[in-house]
């Protein structure tokens, strides 16, 4: 089940900042500036789109956008460093900017996807009891994303796991859960439940090899051979156009897995 949590490490390139002076920009800054960021994103310069949009936030502490977009950043670069101190400077960072975005509107899909995102960035670098009380207020920022969004694929991807990891606790940590919450009040999670929300992530986003390698681990761990040999064999027929060596890694790994039940 480990395997399913890892993060995979990325080697990230640090490139000059390309970003203007806010003030140059007169008023319409913002939306320039957020356009910029945008593409920089879409460019895989996600260093260079995180400066950016937190020049915005310096000028402008209340640019809902900014501040979600550079949670989400945060937490996505927290995952490429090897050491806990540099991922926890990252993904405290990320919570900082998910609740500054909640607190300006608490219904929207980006800011409830921000909040979760980070809880579940910490709850990889914290102990024991407050991994799991991280991990119980997941479930209501996804449940808020995908009331605003029920087409939001990495909400359902992270409910997948979420529901994963709650099928799958250990006696001590079932035991720690129902102290926290006086009981099991939340329903049961179950691997069925996983597996649907993964489905829905690959529904609305075919085209991300992570929820094919998170569902086929999900199958792997539950022993059904043929579901995950179907799930890596509906990954490798995407022939997606990799980018990133992020991409590249997944990609090995499902033909890997994929050859070791074809053996």
């Amino acid at each position: 089940m480990r395997i399913l949590f890892k993060a995979i490490p990325i080697l990230f390139i640090m490139l000059g900042s390309l970003v203007c002076p806010l003030d140059a920009l007169g008023d319409s800054g913002h939306d320039v500036l957020l356009k910029k960021a945008y593409e920089l994103k879409e460019q895989y310069k996600e260093t260079e789109a995180l400066a950016v949009y937190e020049q915005i936030i310096a000028a402008d502490e209340s640019n809902f956008e900014a501040l979600c977009q550079a949670s989400v950043l945060h937490s996505l670069m927290g995952n490429r460093f090897t050491d806990d101190t540099r991922k926890i400077d990252h993904f405290s960072t990320a919570k900082a900017y998910a609740q500054r975005a909640y607190m300006l509107d608490s219904v929207n899909a980006q800011s409830n996807y921000a909040m979760a995102l980070s809880l579940a960035s910490l709850a990889m670098v914290s102990g024991p009891k407050q991994r799991l009380s991280l991990i119980s207020e997941i479930k209501s920022y996804l449940d808020g994303t995908l009331a605003a969004d029920p087409n939001h694929a990495d909400a359902w991807h992270m409910l997948g796991r979420w529901y994963f990891k709650m099928a799958n606790l250990n006696f001590a940590e079932i035991t720690a859960y129902k102290v926290m919450l006086g009981g099991l009040a939340q329903k049961s999670a179950t691997n069925k439940d996983a597996i649907y929300a993964m489905e829905m992530a690959i529904l609305h986003n075919p085209n991300n090899l992570r929820y094919y390698f998170d569902l086929a681990n999900i199958y792997q761990e539950m022993k059904n051979k043929e579901a995950c040999v179907y799930t890596l064999q509906r990954a490798m027929a995407q022939n997606l156009d990799l980018q990133t060596k992020e991409e590249l890694e997944l990609s090995r790994r499902c033909k890997m897995m994929l050859q070791a039940y074809q053996r």
